[in-house]
């Protein structure tokens, strides 16, 4: 559950972490609920970063448990993970059927809560696509649900689908209110908002307004690790006529999910074998992911983890 809170806040390399840390305890422990459930929280970080055949490999075989058991809270996870991962790979149709199925009550992957995480990509879905009317009974239901539930991820995610849906003549405001709203702890969410505002800026000849909200966008998607989104942001940016480089790999890219969380503990001080207490692993597995870690990171000492791994 740390995962999927991570992933919603942008924080995806300690989801990576928390996600791959939950698979391996639940495989050890015989818990097929819960590794299940982290089959299908990597699903969903390697489709938002762009990895579509691994999120979809992933997907289906936490569909082999999910289905035959009826795991309803699973199957939803599922349809959101392909949802995303066909948003994030220039599919929008596709992606708008997966996620519809979210908000559908006769579905089985129907779940009451997990829709208001979903509306900002249903609404991304919708408009990229032009069904914009296939979604508005969904939010037509969800307005009047957010005058009974102070819900700030439904009320959030309401002002986005707003911006982005919304008429023409409405939209210069609409997007203000979005972009001036709380999204601190969703730089995903705030970055394709800016993206969306810079493309509907520069569809409408005002190039050099659109440029400053593209690079924000651009730069929070490189963050990220996240390639598609990134590359959308860079064609706009193209298209305004402004030239941008591409992303420059970083040391997140580097290491596995193990071997970061394993360096960032030994950036912050920790022993090997304090390391390998908060990871059950002994102390020489521990120094031989080090081993591994230094060059790939092209550092040779222990002393040096902090700053590179900061300047990511």
């Amino acid at each position: 559950m740390r995962g999927w809170v991570a992933i919603a806040q942008g924080r995806w390399a300690s989801a990576d972490m928390l996600v791959d840390e939950s698979g391996r305890l639940a495989e050890e422990a015989g818990q097929s609920w819960w590794r299940t459930g982290s089959l299908v929280a990597r699903a969903a970080l390697c489709g938002l970063r762009g990895e579509t055949g691994t999120a979809e490999r992933l997907a289906a075989e936490a569909e082999k448990t999910a289905i035959p058991q009826g795991l309803n809270d699973l199957i939803c996870m599922i349809a959101f993970a392909r949802g995303v991962t066909c948003l994030g790979a220039g599919r929008p149709a596709v992606a708008l059927e997966h996620l519809m199925r979210v908000f559908d009550r006769n579905d089985p992957a129907f779940h009451e809560a997990a829709r208001f995480m979903s509306i900002t990509y249903l609404a991304d879905a919708a408009r990229q696509s032009g069904q914009r009317n296939v979604v508005v009974p969904v939010l037509d239901e969800l307005e009047a649900l957010s005058q009974r539930t102070p819900s700030p991820t439904l009320h959030a995610g309401l002002v986005y689908a707003r911006a982005v849906l919304g008429p023409d003549e409405e939209a210069e405001r609409l997007y203000d209110a979005a972009l001036g709203s709380d999204l601190r702890h969703h730089p995903f969410d705030r970055a394709r908002l800016q993206l969306a505002y810079g493309a509907w800026l520069r569809r409408r000849r005002r190039v050099s307004e659109s440029r400053g909200s593209l690079r924000a966008a651009r730069q929070v998607f490189d963050a990220l690790g996240c390639g598609p989104w990134g590359e959308r942001a860079r064609q706009e940016l193209r298209a305004s006529g402004e030239k941008s480089r591409p992303r420059a790999a970083g040391a997140h890219d580097q290491l596995t999910p193990q071997e970061l969380q394993i360096a960032q503990m030994a950036a912050e001080g920790l022993t090997n074998r304090e390391i390998g207490e908060k990871l059950y692993l002994s102390h020489r597995t521990i120094g031989s992911h080090l081993y591994r870690i230094f060059p790939k990171l092209d550092i040779t000492s222990r002393a040096q983890l902090a700053s590179r791994l900061d300047a990511d």
